[in-house]
């Protein structure tokens, strides 16, 4: 299964792609580290940002895009070039879109540690939690409901 995870900060989208084969990963190359909206503003700009992501995940066959979640009200609230970053992804066509919870992240990696140091993926320091993002949804594809279950009751690394 291949993956992007995206990190939404400001008017930009920072990717990464990420694929699982029988428990192994791998990172394929990819053109572009993040996409930025032009123009938040049109909704020819935004057309514009959807396009860019929908020709990403067709030309790297990408089966799910999962969208790290922010918080929508709060002194660390997302802002609104973020979610109407977010809401045209979600309505891409033919494409399985997700929001990924940080306290639901937190309790994957704590039951499913990161097989590899960061440092040694050769991805960029900014792109971390898109490829954490990433990594926490094939994991949580790769669970069973009774596993997911057990693994909400512990609840998020301290």
């Amino acid at each position: 299964m291949r993956v992007c995870g995206i990190e939404i900060k400001g008017k930009e989208a920072v990717i990464c792609l990420l694929e699982s084969n029988k428990g192994l990963y791998d990172i394929p190359d990819c053109r572009v580290r993040s996409l930025v909206i032009k123009d938040p503003d049109t909704s020819q700009g935004v057309k514009d940002f959807q396009f860019a992501v929908a020709k990403l995940a067709e030309d790297y066959r990408v089966e799910k895009i999962v969208i790290r979640e922010r918080q929508k009200k709060g002194k660390f609230a997302g802002g609104a070039e973020g979610f109407k970053m977010e809401a045209a992804i979600q309505l891409i066509e033919g494409i399985d879109v997700a929001l990924m919870n940080p306290s639901h992240s937190k309790a994957l990696l704590k039951a499913k540690p990161l097989p590899v140091r960061f440092e040694d993926t050769g991805l960029k320091i900014f792109q971390e939690t898109a490829f954490v993002t990433a990594y926490v949804a094939l994991v949580e594809a790769s669970l069973k409901p009774s596993e997911l279950v057990s693994i909400a009751k512990q609840g998020p690394a301290e």
